[in-house]
């Protein structure tokens, strides 16, 4: 992957695909965190004179104009945050072409919200061509999006010299070391209820693990859909929850010392998902007890990945105990399942 600042001055106009699919309420911005991961990025390429076009999605609008997942309020946050962008209120067109044509050297750009095109998606040729039409070269900058086969992911870059964002080479040298050389002792965390979007990574990471330690609902899942997982010695399960309906929605008592006394002497943790419902305060406090302690020791290179976690970390201000928080979501596993994403290779 050739890096983003390597970019010669020659090319002048660089798109850059962002994750900016950040939560909202009303309007505004819940979270910068998705937003300040590309900041370094951004600004390097400004200070280097490059003209930069953001282009990013909020939301799934399956091809068409919603109102509420306009831009606006990304295009403000930025500048919050220091970004003087302008915005168009297309993605395409003359007007977004003359506003890229106008933009001073180190001058930022916003495109309006990339899935109200269905060509996105569908990874439509035409689509990719008029978007490359606004660039020079091209720069990812979100591993989120790589495992998807869309226009901004795959089809620019088939067309542009393109590049890999700091955000993006900082996921995948971190994700790397996770995925071929941790250090040991390795322990493996999975939380959350999805074992469709957990299993084939659980199973690479067991091989890989020295324990996989393993939240109620995601065992529960497994002990239906992989029993077979259940039975490799390096596998802990919850053994206690807090109940209501029938269903453990937090780690007990007698879970959490199980598991702390597996974390304390790890030299790496990689952690996927709440250990409960953390969206409700009486379910959160055995997330929030493992979320402390790893926060708080340095001796250990903690991995948190998936964006229900991220955002957990984040409400509890223990984001920055983390050695690195992944943006990356359902990629982040995709990638440590060892399956080949092709935001990724697009960059080869």
């Amino acid at each position: 992957m050739k890096q983003a600042i390597d970019i010669p001055s020659t090319l002048e106009r660089v798109l850059v695909r962002c994750d900016f699919n950040v939560p909202m309420h009303n309007g505004k911005v819940l979270d910068l965190f998705r937003i300040k991961t590309s900041l370094p990025t951004i600004r390097m390429l400004r200070d280097r004179g490059h003209k930069v076009v953001l282009v990013t999605h909020l939301g799934d609008p399956e091809g068409k104009v919603i109102e509420s997942l306009k831009l606006a309020p990304i295009a403000e946050a930025l500048r919050e945050l220091g970004i003087s962008v302008s915005k168009a209120q297309y993605m395409l067109g003359k007007e977004a072409k003359n506003a890229v044509k106008n933009l001073q050297p180190g001058g930022v750009f916003l495109l309006e919200n990339i899935r109200f095109h269905e060509g996105e998606e569908r990874n439509d040729v035409g689509f990719s061509r008029s978007l490359s039409e606004l660039g020079d070269a091209y720069v990812n900058d979100a591993l989120s999006v790589c495992h998807r086969s869309h226009a901004s992911v795959v089809g620019v870059p088939s067309l542009l010299p393109s590049y890999g964002g700091l955000h993006l080479e900082s996921e995948v040298r971190v994700l790397s070391e996770i995925k071929y050389n941790p250090q040991k002792p390795f322990v493996v965390i999975v939380g959350g209820a999805k074992v469709e979007s957990k299993g084939r990574v659980i199973e690479q990471l067991i091989k890989k693990a020295d324990v996989v330690l393993l939240g109620n609902l995601i065992a529960e899942k497994l002990e239906k859909d992989q029993p077979l997982l259940l039975e490799f010695p390096n596998v802990v399960p919850a053994i206690d929850g807090i109940m209501e309906g029938g269903r453990a929605l937090d780690i007990g008592h007698k879970t959490r010392e199980l598991f702390l006394s597996k974390i304390k002497d790890a030299r790496t943790v990689f952690w996927t998902g709440p250990l409960g419902m953390v969206e409700e305060e009486r379910f959160r406090s055995g997330s929030l007890e493992i979320a402390r302690f790893l926060a708080s020791s340095p001796a250990i290179r903690t991995v948190a990945g998936g964006g229900d976690l991220a955002a957990f970390l984040g409400r509890e201000k223990l984001r920055e105990g983390f050695r690195h928080v992944s943006t990356g979501g359902g990629a982040t596993l995709h990638f440590l399942a060892g399956e080949e994403l092709p935001g990724l290779l697009a960059l080869e």
